[in-house]
């Protein structure tokens, strides 16, 4: 399996930097993880918080993997034990061919206790403080309250595959955290949809790209799928945000 090899590799290359564990989110941990669709999302918790030696090798790594199979999809956050404690602190990560710095958000916390899945050193419980509920929920709201619905009034943003994925997806498994407190995968809340009234359309159209193999769409397609999804994000948002906010 591709994806094995490559984590073998990652896990060699960051073997000098004498990680105290390495962790797999995400789909790869939740049992829907589809190879060359979903991303490999990583976290290193480091002895100590990198310094520009260590950034330099974190980078070195990374662009040495480029030319990997699948190596674009790796994701990886770089925490360490004096800073696991802040779910708001931003850390060292590499995604999407670059470094950047970002916080390992109260769902990802709660993701690594629930399922996370260790391929290396210690698991979560004994380095990772647990999410409080309410810590979690808040969350929850405020990432559909401030960022999914400012992004539905953006109508050009939704011409694409992965905003109408995510902004669908994420609003189901928001949905289902707040109404009864667990975490959901993808595959879960394409089944959640339905049911919440999303249009069938759409849902069908997730399904094929994510699980079969899906027919080249055009123009006209993509326009009104765009204009169903917002049609139906937008409310949607708004009366979730209204009975949990």
């Amino acid at each position: 399996m591709r994806t094995d090899a490559l984590l073998e590799r990652f896990l060699d290359a960051l073997a000098p930097l004498r990680p105290r564990a390495v962790w797999a989110h995400g789909s790869l941990a939740g049992g829907d993880y589809q190879e060359g669709r979903s991303d490999l999302d990583l976290i290193a918790v480091l002895p100590a918080l990198p310094g520009p030696t260590a950034v330099r090798r974190v980078v070195t790594l990374h662009r040495r993997l480029r030319e990997a199979p699948l190596a674009a999809k790796l994701h990886c956050g770089y925490l360490a034990p004096a800073t696991l404690a802040d779910p708001g602190r931003a850390h060292l990560t590499w995604a999407h061919g670059h470094v950047l710095r970002r916080p390992v958000t109260p769902v990802t916390r709660r993701e690594l206790h629930a399922f996370g899945r260790v391929l290396h050193g210690e698991p979560p419980a004994g380095l990772l403080p647990p999410v409080p509920e309410r810590d979690l929920r808040a969350f929850v709201v405020r990432d559909q309250r401030d960022f999914w619905r400012p992004a539905v009034d953006k109508a050009r943003l939704w011409r694409r595959d992965v905003w109408v994925d995510l902004g669908l997806l994420t609003f189901a498994r928001a949905t289902v955290t707040l109404r009864e407190g667990r975490l959901i995968s993808k595959r879960d809340a394409l089944a959640e949809l339905p049911g919440l009234g999303a249009p069938a359309e759409v849902v069908e159209d997730i399904t094929r790209r994510r699980y079969a193999v899906p027919a080249p769409a055009d123009g006209t397609w993509l326009a009104r799928r765009a204009e169903l999804t917002r049609a139906y994000l937008g409310p949607a948002i708004d009366a979730l945000v209204t009975a949990y906010g």
